[in-house]
């Protein structure tokens, strides 16, 4: 039999084994800012299908998963997600707003909450969501992505 301090031991060991596989696991979201070269693999790992629709200034890589939430991704001509946006269940903000979930985070955490709706502006991210818990429609941009000619109202 273990000893208590054994036990918290093993405890810590195996959250900080997890808490690294957890980390350093690789994304296969394209998110954010990111390369849309790994859209293909977000389909597999959404368990959704893929529909694309060109528009002149950019393109959108719509997806509904299993749940039914839609999840667009706005492509601009470079091949990067300058936008995404949201409806249906609550989405996995992590994967979707990818290496500026921690910037969101900060920001949402020194803005006054009114009702149901979040909105958060940083420099360059901007980020609105609402609803209730199994319906919100949200969208998340980058300012310095938006491709010229582009207006943030296209972004739905």
């Amino acid at each position: 039999m273990l000893k208590p301090f054994q036990l918290i031991g093993l405890r810590m060991k195996s959250c900080v084994v997890i808490s690294v596989l957890f980390l350093y696991s690789p994304q296969s979201f394209a998110a954010l800012g990111d390369d849309a070269s790994s859209i293909n693999a977000d389909e597999a790992h959404l368990n959704a299908s893929v529909r694309v629709t060109a528009r002149a200034y950019y393109s959108i890589h719509e997806m509904q998963t299993a749940k039914g939430t839609v999840i667009r991704q706005y492509v601009s001509p470079a091949g990067r997600v300058f936008a995404i946006t949201w409806k249906g269940f609550s989405p996995d903000l992590q994967l979707l707003l990818g290496d500026h979930f921690n910037e969101y985070l900060v920001a949402a955490s020194q803005t006054a909450h009114h009702g149901r709706g979040v909105h958060v502006e940083t420099n360059d991210l901007v980020f609105d969501s609402g609803g209730h818990m199994r319906y919100v429609v949200g969208r998340a941009f980058l300012r310095s992505q938006i491709p010229s000619g582009v207006s943030t109202d296209e972004l739905r």
